[in-house]
């Protein structure tokens, strides 16, 4: 016992991580995730549905945006804290996939959390609810399946009309929708004009021309855009062609000038004057060889000089420099030509053709036209509006209408919107959890009422008295479940009706997308019991400026 009566030996701290680390960890970091979710709603609940706010948003450069869409707010407001980017995510995902319900996702997801703060504070297991979210999302994302309404492609006076009703309940929510019945009309034509095989969004072109109204945007059946830089000559060249022959180039139609340093030594006069001719010999021979080939209208990603185009200008043929790459590819894409790097073989097989080519004046633009393209269907939406602002909001409207009709044409399946599928998914959790015993049952009963979130906000952003309009869907969708499966918040009415008789239709991917996404994030965030942050991110210094001394 020689040790009795000394004082202990003190054990060595084991420093694991690095002096500066901060960490947080445990129940305390888990609340103040969703806290911080749950601020990120707040930001963008008032954006949702017909009666929805814009938000006005000025980056560092002094940008200004103007937009009610989910996903552009989430991207511009810099979401800082870690888990919070998880919700930015999701509304960027959604917005990729189907277009639309961005807002919805993130409301969501975020009223998930909410609703099971409470069983966090008192200490029920995060992998319990992350069981139970997974539980009620296959259960809501089957009866979606089941009670879906499919249109037949076969009737194509209905297939349209369908296509129509969602786009414009997309538009319901979005700065045009005071001209969704023309906007509509466009979107569904665009996409109509489309490969049905593969509906590639990247064929449908959009060109922003201010001044003018909304009604003057004009949808062009084939490709369009600006006219480029152009030297002179370009006057005197024809500004339209019927059935013309188009060659797509990727080769510098202009003298070259000379290297920095160069040198050139030469005994007699004539040597020096056939150094001049051989320059003007390589591009004369390359213009030749363009016009050999048949070609009467010239396109070039690379510059058209000035003695290129006053030599096609005599000849009649129509000619443009610096042609952006995506308006080149769909040119080709759409007249069968295909781009050349050198004009030497050039031939009538590497052209391509349309109906018609025309120069035309829109606005105070003038603009390049192909119409009639044979090889792909392809469309070009040109935008008018006022402020450069607004017509950049119509461009994003339009986007999530394209890619809802996209879906629709894919899938074939609608539901209502207004809220009446969230509620019918709410009552059937509701009814499901009734037979579940445990604590899944308070999970799979928690998901329910975070569905109502959607209604809820709708009727607050219009002004309605949201306890009676939620308390009047409620109880409808448990009286007859059949009968009421549709009905949802009437925004025009400011009643509760049934949508799907009110066209208020989107397609089911929507919603199923946006659903397993909310439950995907918030399982991602419940998950996360620590945050380790080290000092080198949030040292400004850190990001290899120097040290001062």
């Amino acid at each position: 016992m020689a040790g009795r009566g000394q004082m202990p030996m003190m054990r060595p701290q084991v420093i694991v991580l690095k002096e500066g680390t901060d960490t947080s960890q445990g129940v305390p970091q888990l609340l103040s995730n969703i806290s911080a979710c749950l601020a990120v709603c707040d930001t963008i609940r008032t954006t949702l549905g017909p009666r929805g706010m814009d938000k006005l948003i000025v980056d560092a450069q002094g940008r200004v945006t103007i937009s009610n869409d989910g996903a552009t707010i989430m991207k511009l407001l810099e979401v800082v804290q870690p888990a919070a980017r998880t919700l930015v995510d999701i509304a960027r995902a959604q917005d990729a996939e189907v277009g639309d319900g961005t807002t919805s996702v993130v409301l969501l997801a975020g009223e998930l959390l909410k609703e099971v703060r409470e069983f966090v504070e008192e200490g029920v297991s995060a992998q319990v609810i992350v069981k139970g979210f997974r539980r009620a999302a296959a259960m809501a994302i089957a009866r979606v399946g089941e009670i879906a309404e499919r249109v037949d492609r076969g009737d194509a006076d209905a297939f349209r009309a369908l296509l129509e009703k969602c786009a414009a309940t997309s538009m319901n929510s979005k700065l045009i929708g005071s001209q969704r019945e023309f906007f509509t009309q466009m979107v569904v034509d665009a996409v109509q004009r489309l490969d049905q095989d593969e509906l590639d969004e990247a064929m449908i072109g959009v060109k922003k021309v201010p001044g003018g109204a909304m009604q003057d945007s004009l949808l062009v059946d084939g490709v369009a855009f600006k006219k480029s830089f152009s030297y002179a000559g370009f006057e005197q060249q024809p500004k339209a062609f019927d059935a013309p022959r188009i060659a797509c180039l990727n080769v510098e139609l202009e003298l070259k000038a000379e290297k920095d340093n160069a040198e050139v030594r030469v005994a007699r006069v004539a040597d020096y004057q056939a150094v001049v001719d051989a320059e003007w010999q390589l591009i004369f021979a390359k213009l030749d060889q363009v016009l050999a080939a048949g070609a009467n209208v010239v396109l070039s990603r690379l510059p058209i000089g000035d003695l290129a185009t006053q030599y096609f200008a005599d000849r009649g043929v129509f000619c443009a420099g610096r042609v952006a790459k995506d308006d080149m590819d769909r040119v080709c894409a759409a007249t069968g030509c295909r781009v050349q790097s050198t004009t030497t073989g050039l031939g009538a097989a590497h052209l391509g053709t349309c109906a018609r080519f025309e120069e035309r004046q829109i606005g105070g633009q003038r603009f390049n036209l192909f119409r009639g393209c044979p090889q792909a269907r392809t469309c070009t939406i040109v935008l008018r509006g006022g402020a450069e602002q607004f017509i950049d909001e119509v461009e994003r409207s339009l986007h999530d209408s394209i890619m809802v009709v996209r879906r629709a044409v894919k899938t074939q399946t609608v539901v209502a919107g207004g809220g009446a599928i969230e509620m019918e998914l709410s009552r059937h959790l509701r009814a499901a959890a009734r037979e579940i015993e445990g604590k899944q049952q308070l999970i799979i009963a928690a998901a329910a009422r975070a569905l109502e979130v959607i209604p809820r906000q709708l009727c607050e952003n219009a002004g309605f008295d949201t306890t009676d309009f939620v308390t009047q869907l409620r109880a409808r969708h448990a009286q007859d479940p059949e009968r009421f499966k549709w009905h949802g918040v009437d925004i025009d009415a400011e009643a509760v009706a049934d949508l799907h008789a009110k066209f208020v239709w989107e397609p089911a991917l929507v919603k199923i997308n946006a659903i397993s996404s909310a439950v995907e994030a918030a399982c991602l965030i419940l998950s996360v019991d620590e945050t380790v942050t080290s000092q080198q991110s949030q040292d400004p210094m850190a990001q290899g400026a120097p040290a001062r001394r």
